[in-house]
């Protein structure tokens, strides 16, 4: 392999606007067989909450009862408010406006990333970035600087450098890529939010709410569900609970 090639390869996967493609689950989802049903719901283990013990009083009416120690999420209830939250989506959407998806407990990132992705909607899920919305101006000016960094890269306007400074340009572009990533299209604030977990994404609701901006999370038994605008209550642990639950918003945005 030659020195030119050598060079250009990282620069490309740095520069693509593009995400390393990897298997979607949202990107091959038929949403015409997505089933918001009761059933569909249980058979997805969106109804199984914490234990008892980590109850969080604030979600009593939205537990059903308890079996085994564990509180047991009242499906009417979450059918209720998820309805609630599909009508505000489409709301939203149908305004011109974006919702910022958010998810940045372990389970939870790729499957955000994913739906945000298919519905062409900005998204976090690294750790939130203080300012995002109370500093928009700051922020933006470095997501306009990624992007146009990313730019000249794939331009190879860095072939001018010494190799080193271009290795540390290369880094630098990647670490704000992983951190920024996908905001860096964001030149407004959004229309709402929509965060997978109350309690792990409570940095992004608390600047949310300073900023008046909409949200909506999913709220588990252990969480105060009081200052979100839209609660979902349901199992926010389970990979199954919340491909279900964000395949209901994607179907919303899909259909607004």
């Amino acid at each position: 392999m030659t020195e030119e090639k050598t060079q250009t390869a990282p620069i490309q996967a740095v520069a693509s606007k593009k995400p390393v493609e990897r298997e979607s689950y949202f990107a091959s989802l038929d949403l015409a067989k997505i089933e918001f049903t009761l059933e569909e719901m249980m058979k997805n283990g969106v109804h199984f909450g914490h234990q008892k013990a980590r109850r969080n009083p604030k979600m009593d009416e939205y537990i059903f009862t308890t079996r085994k120690g564990i509180n047991i999420i009242d499906l009417q209830k979450t059918q209720e408010k998820m309805q609630e939250a599909i009508d505000f989506i489409k709301a939203i959407k149908k305004s011109g406006k974006n919702i910022l998806f958010v998810g940045t407990k372990i389970q939870a990132k790729d499957l955000v990333s994913d739906v945000a992705r298919v519905s062409g909607m900005p998204f976090v899920t690294e750790r939130w970035l203080g300012g995002t919305f109370t500093n928009f101006k700051v922020i933006r000016g470095r997501t306009r600087y990624l992007v146009e960094s990313q730019d000249k890269l794939a331009k190879n306007e860095y072939k001018k450098y010494t190799k080193f400074e271009q290795m540390k340009k290369i880094e630098e572009l990647e670490k704000m890529e992983k951190r920024m990533g996908g905001i860096k299209f964001m030149t407004e604030l959004p229309g709402a939010i929509f965060a997978a977990s109350v309690k792990e994404d409570n940095l992004a609701i608390i600047e949310a709410k300073k900023m008046g901006i909409p949200v909506i999370a999913i709220a588990d038994t252990n969480t105060n569900p009081s200052q979100i605008d839209y609660p979902i209550p349901a199992n926010d642990d389970a990979i199954s609970s919340l491909r279900i639950i964000l395949s209901y918003a994607l179907k919303a945005i899909k259909e607004a």
